[in-house]
């Protein structure tokens, strides 16, 4: 019988570092994380001669946007935070960017982690809610999309 099984992927938490008025619990749930991957962008050098394969050279790491959903809630920190990032003064953008931290925590069947990812210096690109139809029944759903510059797994 095996001693070890994977752990679920609908129990997890996400924190946002540094961001002020982080303390309530409501702040770190999220219905749905996004964008923890990575790609290695290679380059192709064809060597004179050989005509049965192309060399493939490995060049830099490329990491997507991450994405956030999770229900629409009012008067939040990390909606404050995204706000100030993206706020107009006199019709002019003014782009005030403050790169956080965030800490994503799978949690095992107990509430314990189980895996913990860090997304170092991210910062607000997009925020959407999702659409009003009078014909569906489901909740308001806001979307946050985040660039950020690599993220490290620490468990």
């Amino acid at each position: 019988m095996p001693s070890y099984y994977p752990p679920t992927g609908f129990h997890f938490k996400v924190e946002f570092i540094g961001v002020e008025g982080m303390d309530s619990d409501t702040e770190h749930r999220f219905q749905e994380v996004g964008g923890l991957s990575f790609e290695i962008e290679t380059e192709e050098l064809r060597e004179g001669g050989e005509n049965r394969f192309t060399y493939k050279l490995p060049k830099r790491v490329k990491y997507p946007n991450l994405t956030l959903k999770r229900g629409l809630l009012q008067g939040t920190a990390i909606l404050d935070w995204f706000s100030s990032a993206m706020s107009t003064w006199f019709t002019v953008p003014v782009y005030d960017f403050k790169p956080k931290d965030v800490m994503i925590t799978l949690m095992d069947e107990a509430g314990q982690p189980a895996a913990i990812w860090n997304v170092v210096q991210a910062y607000p690109l997009k925020w959407s809610v999702s659409d009003f139809k009078a014909t569906d029944n489901a909740i308001a759903i806001e979307s946050m999309e985040l660039a950020y510059q690599y993220f490290e797994r620490k468990l």
